[in-house]
C-alpha cells in the first residue's frame, strides 16, 4: 500500500528524494506530520541515535523544511561513505 503523501509539495518531494536513496518514510506520530529513517540503521551514526529526522506538517516554510530533508539524506555518514566507494 502506498503511504498518504504529504500536503506541501515541496516537502513531497524532498521525501521521494529520500525514498529514491533508500530512506524509509513512515507516516504517522504526535506532533509530526511522519519521520524519514535512515536505511543503514547503525549504532555510530554522526548523533549517537540511528538517522531519524521529523517530518513536519505545516511548517513555517515548506520549502527550507523541503531542503533540510534532503541535507540529512545527503549528508548521512553512511550514505557519504557508500558513495566514496
Amino acid at each position: 500500500m502506498a503511504r498518504k503523501q504529504h500536503p506541501k509539495q515541496e516537502i513531497e518531494t524532498a521525501l521521494r528524494y529520500a525514498e529514491a536513496h533508500g530512506w524509509r518514510v513512515e507516516v504517522g506520530g504526535s506532533h509530526a506530520w511522519g519521520k524519514i529513517y535512515c536505511p543503514y540503521n547503525e549504532k555510530d551514526c554522526r548523533c549517537g541515535e540511528f538517522c531519524i529526522a521529523s517530518v513536519w506538517s505545516t511548517p513555517k516554510n515548506a520549502t527550507t523544511h523541503a531542503k533540510q530533508i534532503k541535507r540529512v539524506v545527503d549528508h548521512c555518514v553512511f550514505g557519504e561513505q557508500e558513495a566514496e566507494i
